[in-house]
């Protein structure tokens, strides 16, 4: 079978989601870092009114000569605008976000005044006129549609959404990822381990990676090295309800690498299998119903590096994300000579600094796909193109930011 290329696997696994998880409406406290399911429009008017940008007087711009003596016929505060008309040589205390009196179209900054705070002031500095005057509608308007569906609500939108005057958001529920280690070899870390075992640490890694994708981790815990105990898991995946089943391990083709023919014997269509990239190469991928099925490698490292380039778009699209297939890298320099490189694409892991050339990345002396400890030291991935020629220090090259 030949090796799938990077960004062929990405596109079809893409092309497998079904469809967006289905809306949710939640109050506007519980929306942090959801995506929006629908356009949102503004529901009021901001400001609402004409207001002041400083602390100074609201004045008519006619009265703007130096030396001019202006009569305070009261004050208009932020919730607690001024009653009345501005006529000539009058003027109003005001503050910043206060209501713009009726008559007044200029505001005489207060650093520009003499006399503030007594029943008149002295024009020091002319102001132009409209200076320093919030106009109604200036940040936006009721019916501006001012959040797209597929937007991260991330601190900007939320304050913009609560400005809006909205209570509540239209959210995309949370993937449900369900998440299975497979292997006779594994235990739970803190379990007594046998003298052939090791503890399984992928599991959360990709719950971790889900989670800050915005999917919603399940673990399935650990399948044995068993028909029987690999379909009651997958079964269990199913009764969940889950968008997406990662399994982790079992997927190549060792005698004892059964998630493959367990996965085909619950009704599993094969999307493809192996592909083109180091570490990562035993990665399958598939449907079963509605849920789609991802197969990581065992290896930690090649599992995690995965999952950064699959799993994170993969949730991307359930939530309804544009652009989920778009290249993540950064360009950067190389720190150091690398050799030449087969039909493989490369993810190396390396240190990140930023220098007066740029981003410069220099890769780690090991590179063994079962070092977690160089992961995570790593502060990126150096993508090594298929048949890349020998490179030097200083070259030109492009990473895959970790952290």
């Amino acid at each position: 079978m030949a090796l799938t290329p990077v960004p062929v696997a990405l596109k079809a696994l893409l092309g497998s989601v079904p469809a967006a998880t289905e809306a949710e409406r939640l109050p506007l406290a519980r929306c942090a870092w959801r995506v929006l399911a629908e356009d949102v429009a503004a529901l009021r008017t901001q400001p609402p009114f004409a207001n002041s940008a400083m602390d100074g007087y609201a004045v008519l711009a006619a009265d703007m000569e130096a030396g001019k003596v202006l009569r305070v016929i009261g004050e208009s505060a932020a919730g607690r605008g001024f009653v009345g008309t501005v006529g000539a040589g009058e003027a109003v205390r005001i503050f910043t976000g206060a209501p713009m009196p009726q008559g007044a179209d200029t505001i005489l900054m207060q650093e520009d005044a003499d006399g503030v705070g007594s029943a008149a002031v002295t024009v020091r500095v002319p102001a132009a006129k409209g200076k320093f005057l919030r106009p109604a509608g200036l940040d936006f308007r009721e019916g501006d549609a001012l959040l797209k569906a597929g937007r991260v609500l991330d601190s900007a939108a939320l304050g913009l959404a609560a400005a809006m005057g909205h209570p509540s958001l239209p959210v995309r529920r949370r993937p449900r990822v369900a998440i299975l280690a497979t292997g006779d070899e594994l235990v739970t870390p803190g379990a007594p381990a046998g003298p052939d075992q090791i503890v399984a640490s992928n599991s959360f890694a990709l719950m971790a990676l889900v989670e800050k994708a915005g999917g919603e981790a399940l673990d399935l815990g650990i399948a044995r090295d068993d028909h029987d105990d690999l379909s009651a898991k997958i079964a269990a995946a199913r009764e969940a309800d889950a968008d997406v089943l990662i399994t982790l391990g079992g997927a190549s083709v060792g005698e004892h690498d059964l998630v493959q023919e367990a996965l085909t014997r619950a009704g599993m269509t094969l999307g493809f299998w192996k592909i083109a990239m180091r570490p990562g190469k035993p990665m399958m991928t598939g449907r079963l119903g509605r849920m789609v099925v991802v197969g990581l490698p065992g290896n930690p490292v090649s599992s995690i590096v995965c999952g950064h380039l699959f799993v994170l778009p993969l949730i991307e699209a359930l939530l309804g994300m544009e652009d989920c297939a778009r290249d993540r890298s950064i360009p950067a320099i190389l720190g150091r000579d690398m050799p030449a490189n087969d039909e493989r694409e490369d993810y190396v892991r390396s240190d990140l600094e930023i220098t007066a050339a740029g981003w410069r990345s220099t890769p780690s002396d090991r590179q063994d796909s079962s070092m977690l400890g160089t992961l995570a030291r790593a502060r990126c991935l150096t993508i090594r193109p298929a048949f890349a020629k020998p490179a030097k220090e200083g070259d030109a090259c492009r990473v895959l930011v970790l952290r």
